[in-house]
């Protein structure tokens, strides 16, 4: 199965490139817009060699669409997270009603009584 190619607007690889400019690094943004750092570079380079013609084709506008991923992958971080702490709470409640039922206790008046 073959994914389909992606497409930016000018204006997209423009910001992306404006943001190398102010001192971000490359691997940050490329994280941040989910784009190779590879291509972060090849169009740092194609806009300084001739800023008026680069990016001509058409393009379509992934900024949106960005941030809509970007939050669905937090969303699903938080849902794993929550399940996981889910279980090792079930995990402790069970663990606390077998040492009640065993007659085992942990505190230390209960200690100190049986001396």
């Amino acid at each position: 199965m073959s994914k389909a190619r992606r497409m930016f607007t000018r204006e997209f690889k423009v910001a992306a490139v404006s943001e190398l400019k102010s001192g971000k690094p490359l691997s940050y943004v490329a994280r941040r817009l989910e784009v190779s750092p590879n291509t972060l570079d090849r169009w740092r380079r194609e806009l300084k060699k001739n800023p008026t013609k680069a990016f001509s084709g058409n393009g379509n506008r992934m900024l949106g669409a960005s941030r809509d991923s970007e939050l669905e992958q937090k969303i699903g971080q938080l849902t794993m997270e929550i399940d996981f702490l889910k279980k090792l709470l079930r995990s402790f409640e069970e663990q606390q009603e077998g040492d009640i039922g065993s007659g085992r206790s942990t505190t230390r008046s209960a200690k100190k009584t049986k001396r």
